[in-house]
């Protein structure tokens, strides 16, 4: 088997899908063009602003597009390469796309509710509570996993204090593009240019970032960068969308369509030869096949925490109701297919069947390197580019979920029109306290930690794709829309993340027995863990019963 057939297969199949099945479903559920969407109804500067269809694409793509597609497809090539790309296929069309769209769709259509909003208006107050709480606490999870992978990106010093360039000069391009996403909001706030001027600035501030970054590193440790994310989030998080994340989001996505497109172009280039076999075994260094695939292989196939940017940003900045087939079911599948690049370069890296040594990252930034410099690219500085793609993968989401987070802890204190505030309620509901309260327990649960946390966090992340698909069914089905496309992958993901969500409780129970329990890192992780079933199986009890009421009022009605 060789790269060029993956990448080239998947890439058809996609395609048709987008066309076939994603506009079957549009077409199915109806979208009124003439429509004004809430981005216009509640236009106000915060959040509700009204934005082009491939900015809200940028948006979307850039903030759903974290370390997952690279990291989950090259830790789950230890199956082979056939379980994870059949996955990725299947996962990416029937589950993640249909998900995400559904969800962008569901908001749009209820005046840019979130999924919590969207679940009080069709499930009820109480399914509402605990699906808000639910999201809150996995947002920690998102922000203490990715928090860690940006600031070990950016760290400028290896174990032994030597220089790592790559890693420096990605740290400051990334700066430049904070400063830069700022300044390039304004002028499109104050000028308001077309898109294809957009397109010409954006590109030539990008080359121009890039090449004062490389020409000037910053040079910082782990916990120094630690302490600059965490306050890059918080200031992304409280700031209007438009000064400074559409238009980061808008600049990122430059960088990312051209990493997938290196990537896509390397292995037609190079054609690799998969050096790893179809299938090694339904268990691999101990880990079984079901469920740790699965959940592996997240944001490549489905990941809950889309859904969240789908309904609680996107939704609030899609200007025409035809747009979310491209933003929700189109961002998706290009995802899909930066999962399939990163399993054809680990798997034509690999030797005599087994995977290079390194993370996901580094394999992935090397090898996608060594396609640049095949083009006449110095090696050290496609290295760099490739660092800072990988790291604008995890903050795009990072700044996207500190949001997310603190709006959903501000939603679960927050009251029906006309109730009367008390002094706790309208501190929780402020926007700052919000995010404090949210990236303080983001931090802690940060310094036990990325690989610790990533296992917990991919099955809350699948879960919380269950629990929000349940839900989205519901919607379907009040609304007279046709939903059984999302019975399946309900079930199917409710299954496989409970299950690998009891062996991350399990795992952290066994540490206690053996003595190894550290209460700061794996007690946190235990009572987020346990809150997380506890709330899991809980809202997926109260949908489950409405869902069954409503197809039994409905038949009564017929």
């Amino acid at each position: 088997m060789n790269g060029i057939m993956l990448v080239g297969c998947a890439i058809i199949i996609f395609f048709l899908a987008y066309r076939i099945y994603g506009r079957w479903l549009l077409h199915t559920w109806g979208v009124d063009e003439n429509a004004k969407t809430p981005a216009f109804k509640y236009n106000d500067g915060q959040d509700f602003t009204p934005a082009s269809k491939f900015t809200v694409f940028s948006h979307q793509f850039s903030s759903i597009t974290g370390a997952g597609p690279v990291t989950g497809p090259i830790i789950a090539a230890m199956y082979g390469w056939l379980p994870a790309f059949l996955w990725i296929i299947v996962g990416g069309i029937f589950f993640g796309a249909v998900q995400d769209f559904t969800a962008l769709y569901a908001s749009v259509k209820n005046e840019g509710k979130s999924m919590g909003m969207l679940i009080e208006h069709y499930i009820g107050k109480t399914g509402r509570r605990l699906f808000l709480l639910f999201c809150w606490l996995f947002t920690l999870l998102v922000i203490a996993a990715f928090a860690d992978i940006v600031a070990n990106t950016f760290n400028g010093f290896s174990k032994d204090g030597a220089l790592i360039t790559p890693n420096a000069a990605a740290a400051s391009i990334s700066m430049l593009f904070i400063f830069v996403a700022i300044l390039f909001g304004l002028f499109i706030k104050k000028f308001k240019p077309n898109e294809k001027v957009r397109l010409v600035l954006g590109i030539i501030l990008l080359i121009a970032m890039l090449a004062v970054g490389i020409a000037f590193p910053i040079y910082l440790d782990r916990m120094i960068w630690l302490y600059v994310v965490f306050a890059y989030i918080f200031a992304a998080s409280v700031m209007p969308m438009w000064i400074l994340k559409q238009p980061r989001d808008y600049l990122s996505t430059f960088l990312l369509l051209a990493m997938i497109a290196g990537g896509v172009i390397g292995v037609l280039a190079v054609n690799p030869t998969i050096n790893m076999p179809a299938f090694v075994g339904f268990n691999v260094n101990g880990k079984d096949l079901f469920p740790i695939l699965f959940i592996t292989i997240a944001c490549g196939a489905v990941s809950g925490f889309h859904s969240l940017v789908s309904s609680g940003t996107s939704s609030k900045t899609i200007s025409n109701e035809k747009d979310t087939l491209f933003v929700g079911y189109g961002s998706m599948l290009v995802e899909s297919v930066l999962g399939v690049v990163s399993l054809v370069i680990v798997c034509s890296a690999a030797t005599n069947g087994q995977l290079p040594e390194g993370t996901p990252f580094q394999i992935f930034s090397t090898a996608v390197a060594g396609f640049f410099a095949m083009f006449g690219m110095p090696h050290d500085i496609a290295n760099c580019i490739l660092t800072m793609c990988v790291s604008a993968l995890a903050l795009t989401s990072l700044d996207a979920v500190a949001r997310i987070g603190r709006m959903s802890f501000q939603e679960l204190f927050s009251v029906d029109e006309g109730q009367e505030m008390s002094f706790v309620q309208k501190l929780c509901t402020n926007k700052y306290f919000a995010t404090l309260i949210t990236l303080f327990i983001g931090y802690l649960l940060c310094l036990g930690g990325y690989m610790n946390i990533w296992p917990l966090f991919g099955a809350a992340n699948q879960l919380l794709s269950a629990l929000v698909l349940i839900s989205l069914a519901i919607f379907l089905k009040t609304t007279g829309r046709k939903g059984f496309m999302l019975y399946i992958p309900m079930v199917v993901m409710f299954c496989v993340t409970l299950t690998a969500l009891v062996e991350a409780v399990y795992s952290i129970v066994v540490k206690l027995s053996m003595g190894q329990f550290v209460f700061a890192v794996d007690g946190l992780q235990l009572i987020i863990a346990l809150a997380l079933m506890i709330l899991a199986v809980s809202v997926t009890i109260h949908c489950g019963k409405e869902l069954v009421n409503s197809k039994e009022n409905i038949q009564i009605n017929n």
